[in-house]
């Protein structure tokens, strides 16, 4: 690969701190393969808000769209800044209007707990074990996107958002959710709320309806409260989950909880071409920000998805998540990782962690 453009939006607070580690351990496997890469900074979130008063410039689209894929940190600021300007609006402003423009419809967030990191888990060794889920959530659709309303109701205040979904809208990412499936243990899950959501009584029908080209392939479904349940409880049984906007964003932090820390969850926003945008599923933890101590592997692993999903480079792309897994099996981490008994001789800040992941996939 020659030449290929690859826009990298940092992010805020730890954002930029592993979006480095991220963009080092992407140089390796550069090098490696005799690749060549051209790195476009993409202005977005506070940085572009300080510079231009805006969280996603225009110009930053134009650069996007000559790119072939997009590396993002996590974007917001601490939760008590909420109401400032700068921080205000970040998720309607920069988020959803980035996966809107390119029409990234499905997000694909892998749950897989590793054997090292067992102990780690708040949830016992014997039901984590083995645990490999994929959640395939519709992105650009749903109450996120829906019409917003204001209005004083005998004297009061009355919000509300509107959850809508177009069988189109379902289909779509129905079909990415089987085709997935059908390269996996050939199971998919629908989480909905049909016994009292209009709209989810549209996903079962139109999900029904796909499931049909996809004999091979187990389809069942839970409401989105047991589906929440089931998760801690028998997280094994699940392989492909198939959900909305809202109940994927909700469900998949939920997984998260299973491997032990939020730092260790890559995961991509796709559409129906090869370009796709790859960021950690978790915040910009400001209050860890500058201190060296903030996990980067979720971030690490979105260079493993570009590969593969973007480009089609599967070998490499496991290359780097086997340097991960090798990583944590010799008994390296990071502070969130860290335990009592653990060896300090091994505990790693943020740059060493990525130095480490970097130095296995090159003497791989």
């Amino acid at each position: 690969m020659k030449n290929i453009s690859i826009g990298v939006l940092p992010g805020d607070y730890i954002g930029p701190e592993i979006t480095r580690e991220a963009l080092k351990v992407l140089r390796t496997v550069e090098k490696k393969n005799n690749w060549s890469f051209n790195i476009v900074h993409l202005l977005a979130s506070g940085e572009a808000f300080e510079k231009c008063g805006l969280h996603l410039p225009q110009e930053t689209l134009h650069k996007a769209e000559q790119c072939a894929a997009l590396i993002k940190g996590p974007f917001g600021g601490p939760p008590e800044e909420i109401n400032h300007p700068k921080w205000s609006g970040v998720e309607q402003g920069a988020i959803l209007p980035l996966r809107k423009h390119f029409n990234l419809f499905t997000n694909l967030r892998e749950t897989k707990v590793f054997e090292s990191l067992l102990d780690l888990s708040p949830i016992k060794a014997d039901i984590v074990r083995g645990t490999n889920i994929l959640i395939v959530r519709e992105l650009t659709s749903g109450i996120y996107f829906g019409a917003k309303e204001e209005k004083i109701v005998e004297g009061e205040r009355e919000y509300s958002d509107l959850e809508a979904y177009r069988e189109s809208e379902i289909k779509r990412v129905a079909i990415k959710a089987f085709e997935y499936a059908n390269n996996r243990r050939k199971k998919v899950t629908l989480v909905a709320k049909s016994n009292v959501l209009k709209s989810s009584v549209l996903w079962r029908e139109v999900v029904s309806l796909v499931a049909k080209d996809y004999p091979n392939i187990e389809l069942d479904y839970m409401h989105v409260d047991n589906a929440a349940m089931q998760l801690i409880l028998n997280p094994r049984q699940f392989d492909v989950i198939l959900t909305n906007n809202m109940f994927g964003d909700i469900l998949s932090d939920e997984a998260s909880v299973l491997l032990g820390s939020i730092g260790l969850l890559p995961s991509a926003s796709l559409g129906d071409t090869n370009f796709g945008l790859y960021e950690p599923i978790h915040g910009s933890a400001p209050s860890i920000a500058g201190k060296n101590i903030a996990n980067p592997i979720s971030s690490i692993l979105c260079i493993a998805l570009m590969l593969r999903f973007s480009f089609g480079q599967n070998n490499q792309a496991d290359e780097i998540e086997q340097s991960v897994e090798r990583v944590l099996q010799e008994g390296y981490r990071t502070k969130d990782l860290f335990q009592d008994g653990d060896d300090s001789s091994k505990l790693l800040g943020t740059s060493e962690m990525g130095d480490i992941i970097s130095k296995y996939i090159e003497n791989n």
